[in-house]
């Protein structure tokens, strides 16, 4: 109840109860009442009266009326109304949840093809390595090079390439970050296995990336999501263990050959670390820049870094000479475009950790398109780890996209308990 004084004839001051009922607030109803000092005050009926009009123009009011109609062949014209009503509530929950799901499968579908297109990657570097003579970080200046053609999508729909006003400077670290991580990884091919690399590059960018989220962007995992992501990354813990062979410790170590593995892992960490630092950025950023816009920038900064990182390193330069080279060349641009796309795309909608736990599919992926081309059995520890990130990565993208049970019932309770509400 509200109290309100209002002037009354002979100069004395009257108090009129105020009565707001709650369910004489409607929707769709914006009502101002006049306050003390306004103009018309004076003149305006009494909440008494204006709570009694309301209550007779009311939605309460005119369903009560309803049921005055004669009952039709089917029930009375009420319950069609509020049938009708409850139906168009569903449909619209219904539509909703439909586009929800279907936004997520294509999310999801799009986060495994670069899974897949990132295992494919792996093998197309070291076939240009081996039997092309092509360096890792020729493929990287040749595949920024070709990727400066995004432009055109920023440019097609009237946007800064660089970036709106007031996160350039964000959108220029951004891509540093990820250009970075790029030249680091690749870097490290020259002194590790590529199987190695790459592993141990999954692993520190899933670690690094729940951290930074956290730190950076507040942003905490599930329980659930928590369990699946450290078993994941315990199966890349397990595929890093080493062989027979490498653990055998009778053989004397050559220090060159110490000293360049261990510069390597560290890269491969490193990388880790860049690319982190590019997801949670990226994170930061998905509502102001596009996905065009984003592979404009890690294009343009690849183009300035990767051949300061090909004069550090001393690789050398080595242009394809024949027409399966160029292919091979074409197949790298092509694949790291949809893997970018991919990944992009998906961290505008989860956890930049969930991104990269996601992509360690390419883990398994590359060892078995390793296994055809070069049939050399796995280790019972790589085998496990694989395992596992199948599994881990399986139950996922399952727990992600199944239907929880009482999900649509719990949306309709929630949208009902909404309409009754008496603030709306």
């Amino acid at each position: 109840q509200q109290w309100s004084s209002s002037s009354a004839s002979g100069g004395f001051k009257s108090l009129k109860r105020v009565k707001i009922h709650p369910h004489t607030v409607t929707p769709g109803v914006h009502t101002h009442f006049p306050q003390p000092g306004d103009d018309g005050y004076d003149d305006a009926p009494s909440f008494e009266d204006f709570g009694s009009f309301l209550e007779e123009t009311s939605d309460r009011k005119q369903l009560t009326e309803s049921k005055k109609w004669p009952l039709t062949l089917f029930g009375s014209r009420d319950k069609e109304k509020d049938t009708g009503a409850a139906k168009g509530v569903g449909e619209q929950l219904a539509s909703f949840s439909e586009a929800s799901v279907s936004a997520s499968r294509l999310m999801w579908v799009g986060l495994l093809g670069a899974a897949l297109a990132h295992g494919c990657l792996i093998l197309l570097t070291r076939v240009a390595s081996e039997r092309f003579g092509l360096g890792p970080l020729f493929l990287v200046v040749v595949r920024s090079v070709v990727q400066l053609v995004s432009v055109a999508v920023p440019l097609h729909r009237g946007e800064n390439p660089f970036g709106p006003e007031g996160y350039r400077l964000r959108l220029i670290c951004y891509g540093i970050a990820y250009s970075l991580a790029l030249c680091s990884a690749y870097s490290s091919l020259t002194f590790v296995s590529s199987g190695n690399a790459t592993t141990t590059w999954r692993l520190a960018t899933t670690a690094f990336s729940a951290t930074l989220a956290f730190l950076l962007l507040e942003e905490r995992l599930g329980l659930g999501d928590g369990i699946t992501l450290a078993a994941g990354l315990c199966g890349l813990g397990l595929v890093l263990l080493p062989t027979t062979d490498e653990s055998n410790t009778d053989l004397p170590t050559d220090p060159v050959v110490f000293w360049r593995g261990a510069f390597g892992w560290s890269l491969s960490a490193l990388a880790g670390l860049w690319m982190a630092l590019a997801l949670v950025g990226y994170r930061s950023l998905k509502e102001r820049v596009g996905v065009g816009t984003a592979l404009f920038t890690v294009s343009w900064t690849g183009c300035l870094l990767a051949p300061a990182c090909l004069a550090l390193t001393d690789e050398g330069w080595s242009w394809p000479i024949s027409a399966p080279g160029w292919a091979l060349v074409l197949g790298v641009v092509a694949c790291s475009v949809a893997a970018f796309l991919g990944i992009t795309h998906a961290l505008t909608r989860i956890h930049p950790a969930l991104v990269s736990a996601s992509q360690s599919l390419e883990v398994p992926v590359a060892m078995l398109l390793h296994l055809t081309t070069l049939p050399v059995l796995p280790s019972a520890p790589e085998v496990v780890g694989n395992v596992m990130v199948l599994l881990s990565v399986g139950w996922l993208v399952a727990v992600k996209l199944l239907p929880s049970r009482g999900g649509g019932r719990r949306q309709r309770e929630e949208y009902e308990e909404i309409l009754d509400s008496p603030i709306k």
